[in-house]
């Protein structure tokens, strides 16, 4: 299957008292780069989040900002500062001795006091379990990814195949003309030489062999012939499960290549027209594979 290597990603899950959010875009690279942002609390994570991007993506810069926030419905956990509280109670009873003060602290006022009581998260995984959570959380995130990606990829494979049928009809067309070409260059040598000889008899055993000579440096039948034979390993390449960008743009360029012969061989107007046309729809072609994983 055609992937291609833009796409995003996302996927949230509850974490030990936190709510974390995984949001994967990608875009089109040479190898696979991947680029991880953590809150620093959460950074001994990066390499469990790359991880699991790198299992499945095999091309492509993919970008992977992480957040997390605490969950509000987590349970949380009450600490008292039992000495601030003594320090409090005795400076208090001092008060009271010293400027002769009467009443008691109440625990309403105890508890009002700055820094007695404090809350924190209260932890429910271990290290261990959440890593676990976080492979999760990125693993979800993944596979949206890449289910885009082999969304756009489907988009691309069609795309590509109607601009193959193109250039099959282009070949074929130039394979029809090829023969006219030797033809009317024939008729055009024989007019020319008999334009020069006027009255003169003309040599058709001559006339033969600088038409065979015409036809040898002009003949594009092998271009033609590798470059039906490359859309053919194009196409068995498209329908690969493994990544193929790179073959694809290799391959391209070959095709490409026969094209340009073709064109420094025409020396005609129907067929100069035919490769500005095949040449069109390479470029086409090449342009979409840049995006293939």
């Amino acid at each position: 299957m055609v992937t291609s290597m833009t796409g995003f990603g996302q996927a949230e899950r509850s974490i030990a008292g936190f709510r974390m959010q995984i949001d994967l875009k990608s875009v089109n690279h040479r190898y696979c780069e991947v680029a991880v942002r953590l809150p620093r609390e959460f950074a001994r994570y990066e390499n469990t989040v790359k991880q699991a991007i790198q299992q499945r993506v095999k091309r492509g810069r993919v970008d992977a900002f992480v957040t997390v926030e605490r969950d509000r419905e987590a349970p949380l956990e009450v600490d008292i500062d039992w000495a601030l509280a003594q320090s409090y109670r005795h400076a208090a009873e001092a008060l009271r001795e010293k400027l002769s003060l009467t009443g008691e602290l109440t625990l309403r006022e105890v508890l009002g006091l700055p820094g007695i009581v404090s809350f924190r998260d209260k932890p429910d995984l271990d290290e261990e379990s959440l890593e676990y959570e976080i492979a999760a959380c990125a693993n979800a995130a993944v596979s949206e990814l890449v289910s885009m990606r082999e969304r756009e990829g489907n988009f691309l494979l069609g795309d590509i195949h109607s601009r193959l049928e193109a250039i099959e009809r282009f070949r074929q067309h130039a394979a029809r003309l090829a023969p006219q070409i030797i033809q009317e260059y024939a008729v055009k040598l024989r007019s020319r030489i008999q334009d020069m000889l006027q009255q003169t008899e003309l040599d058709e055993t001559r006339l033969a062999m600088e038409v065979a000579l015409f036809a040898d440096r002009a003949s594009i039948d092998e271009e033609l012939i590798r470059l039906e034979s490359h859309a053919e390993q194009f196409r068995k390449l498209l329908s690969e499960t493994e990544p193929v960008g790179r073959k694809l743009d290799f391959l391209v360029q070959e095709m490409n290549r026969e094209v340009n012969t073709v064109g420094s061989k025409a020396s005609h107007a129907g067929l100069a027209a035919v490769v500005v046309d095949m040449k069109a729809e390479l470029e086409k072609i090449r342009e979409q594979i840049q995006n293939i994983e």
